[in-house]
């Protein structure tokens, strides 16, 4: 009896433990498969996400380059010259396309009221800014010894190269950037209308005059006005890739490091226009 018993058991136990060592070999395999595809997956993502910080690092440089202003708004297909029964400043100008249908429209509607709307300042990159910034500083603002206080009297008007809203195509000065000139009956008439009728065009007055709501940055500017369906993105973009060592490259840029000129300039305009 014992051997028969012996004669079968043992046979037995040799399959299941077979059927066992084929069920853990791939059971084995099994978990490697899976590990390995684990694996594959978890470099996939790096990659992915490596890629994508790159994607955003590159289109923020992008993005810095039109802030600042470092383009040649000619050579940009958004961009469209003024025509010129509309420009004033005698040479030709250039705005964001959105900008000048919306301004055109404008200047249709004004007339209609017996308003003259032109344009006599647009689109001006770094370096047009750069000529006005320097030429203001080795020329009649030379007679202000101090540097730093030569520095801020420039900029109670006049935006440094680099943090000019001027840069983006989206902003305008009308008819004359001339306070006196809004003193004038013409001047007056043209300011009463735009503070009637800009919004509905999507325009609005960056620098209004100075007071609670705006305590600090250029003086008023009657003449200055942002197209906010860009200029709005714009304002928020810089706020987030500039800092004030990206501004530079101009006679007095010594000076921008502390002044807080993103805040109290770039960022210090009529809070009805962020």
């Amino acid at each position: 009896m014992n051997q028969f018993i012996l004669k079968y058991k043992f046979p037995a136990a040799v399959f299941f433990i077979s059927v066992f060592l084929i069920f853990a070999s791939l059971l084995f395999k099994f978990e490697q498969k899976r590990q390995t595809e684990k694996n594959y997956i978890e470099f996939l993502t790096a990659q992915r996400v490596a890629l994508e910080a790159e994607l955003k690092a590159l289109q923020d440089t992008k993005e810095k380059i039109y802030l600042l202003g470092e383009f040649e708004p000619t050579q940009r297909d958004d961009f469209a010259p003024v025509p010129a029964p509309y420009g004033i400043s005698g040479h030709q100008m250039y705005l964001r396309k959105e900008t000048l249908e919306a301004f055109l429209q404008m200047a249709a509607a004004a007339d209609k009221d017996d308003v003259d709307l032109k344009i006599a300042s647009a689109t001006r990159n770094f370096d047009y800014q750069k000529n006005l910034w320097n030429n203001k500083w080795i020329g009649y603002m030379k007679s202000i010894p101090d540097g730093f206080e030569r520095f801020e009297k420039i900029l109670e008007y006049s935006a440094v190269p680099g943090a000019s809203r001027h840069h983006w195509g989206t902003d305008i000065d009308i008819n004359n950037a001339n306070p006196q000139y809004f003193n004038t009956e013409q001047g007056e008439k043209v300011y009463t209308w735009m503070t009637k009728n800009a919004w509905e065009f999507g325009f609005c007055q960056p620098y209004t005059s100075k007071g609670t709501a705006r305590p600090e940055g250029y003086n008023e500017e009657k003449w200055h006005w942002s197209y906010l369906p860009l200029a709005q993105k714009f304002t928020e973009d810089y706020k987030t890739l500039i800092t004030e060592d990206d501004i530079k490259g101009f006679n007095g840029d010594q000076y921008v490091v502390g002044q807080d000129l993103i805040n109290k300039h770039v960022l210090g305009i009529n809070p009805e226009c962020l």
